[in-house]
């Protein structure tokens, strides 16, 4: 579903990822993780087009998106869920999902979508005229993975979801990732501090250092590689 190659980017003169490949599977959910400053965000924001891409090339669908604006890039199928949440706390929460749904792609279908999100987040339908700066953390991120479910996404982008959770929320957000890919059969790719939480639900596995993928595999070869986990995630 979706091919990186060689892709090159960075913050003014710095460069930040070198010569990434990354090979995503429709349906699968695939993480990417490693130490403090490795590239993680970047790589996420790259893909996405925050960050404007060096060198290299992104492919969804067969379709090359490299210089594609996030706009679009969200009109064909791909949707991000930054870190920090990002919502309008001010407006309530069904005003914020209904944001999500702004592109033409996804307003003809704003009622099944909050069907949707309302089924997998049920305290969100009991909260949905409540304003999204009064829920409590964990509320904040199921209403911005839903927000960004709200676009009618094949593949979702997704930013350290768990973080700031207490365990029992991240428990939760983590069940429901694992559901998205189950029952709605969507594609996501996992940038995660959480190593132990996001290998249990991953099917792919990419360690990043300074920029470079320095290991790739299923979730069973990384746990059976010693010197990775103790290297680069610190297991």
């Amino acid at each position: 579903m979706l091919k990186v190659r060689n892709l090159e980017s960075g913050y003014g003169e710095m460069q930040v990822l070198w010569k990434l490949n990354l090979d995503i599977s429709k349906k699968s959910v695939t993480t990417i993780v490693g130490p403090n400053g490795s590239g993680k965000t970047t790589t996420l924001k790259t893909i996405f087009g925050i960050v404007k891409p060096w060198r290299g090339s992104i492919e969804f669908n067969g379709m090359d998106i490299t210089e594609m604006p996030p706009h679009k890039k969200v009109e064909n199928g791909v949707t991000i869920v930054l870190e920090g949440r990002h919502l309008f706390p001010n407006m309530t929460v069904e005003e914020n999902l209904t944001l999500g749904a702004y592109t033409s792609r996804a307003e003809k279908n704003i009622s099944n979508g909050l069907d949707l999100v309302y089924s997998l987040f049920p305290v969100l339908k009991e909260r949905s005229k409540q304003k999204a700066g009064t829920l409590s953390g964990g509320e904040q991120q199921m209403l911005a993975i839903a927000r960004a479910l709200m676009t009618n996404p094949e593949l979702i982008l997704m930013d350290e979801p768990s973080q700031g959770l207490a365990p029992k929320l991240v428990t939760e957000v983590f069940r429901t990732i694992h559901k998205l890919r189950e029952n709605e059969g969507l594609t996501i790719l996992l940038v995660e501090q959480n190593v132990f939480a996001s290998l249990e639900i991953s099917d792919y596995v990419y360690v990043l250092s300074e920029g470079q993928i320095v290991f790739e595999g299923n979730v069973e070869e990384v746990r059976e590689s010693e010197e990775i986990r103790r290297a680069y995630l610190g297991l």
